[in-house]
């Protein structure tokens, strides 16, 4: 089988046994004992060999080679075109929920800022001396005091996430 494969893929490419000899750096004679059936090429030369008759080793052995049918290709194509259809929404989805989350913690934190603005820090005004009081009026201290500072850094990386997720024409 091997042999009548390389006799034919030779011949099919116009080439001598001289030609591909030179080509493979061998003799005509181990060209021409190959296709006899007489030897066989070790699996380097069956490398070289498939290489320069343009063929896979496979062909040459003698096995049948299963071609992608066109049909095979265009269910392929139509499947990945689905899939890839499928990322792009769920990409678009996130961004439009990432986008409508960053937009919330703005309304939020503006909020929170005009609330804490018309309260005009009740804190300070609150009787210490009741021990619940006292400790609400701690608690609400360090909220307020961790809120002043970070609100500002929230809200500007807010905004610029706001203008990066925003929907691009």
């Amino acid at each position: 089988m091997l042999s009548e494969n390389i006799k034919t893929r030779r011949k099919s490419k116009g080439l001598s046994q001289e030609e591909l000899a030179i080509k493979l750096n061998v003799v005509r004679q181990t060209i021409s004992k190959w296709e006899q059936g007489l030897s066989v090429p070790d699996s380097d030369m069956l490398i070289s060999l498939s290489e320069a008759l343009e063929t896979s080793v496979s062909t040459l052995l003698g096995e049948t080679v299963i071609e992608p049918k066109a049909d095979d290709l265009k269910a392929i194509s139509e499947k990945l075109e689905v899939i890839n259809l499928q990322l792009a929404q769920r990409k678009e989805r996130r961004r439009k929920i990432l986008h409508w989350l960053l937009l919330s913690l703005c309304a939020i934190l503006i909020t929170v800022s005009a609330a804490l603005a018309v309260l005009n820090s009740p804190y300070l005004g609150w009787d210490y001396s009741d021990p619940e009081t006292a400790v609400f009026g701690a608690a609400f201290h360090v909220f307020e005091w961790l809120f002043v500072r970070s609100a500002p850094v929230i809200l500007l990386a807010a905004v610029v996430g706001i203008c990066l997720t925003r929907k691009k024409k």
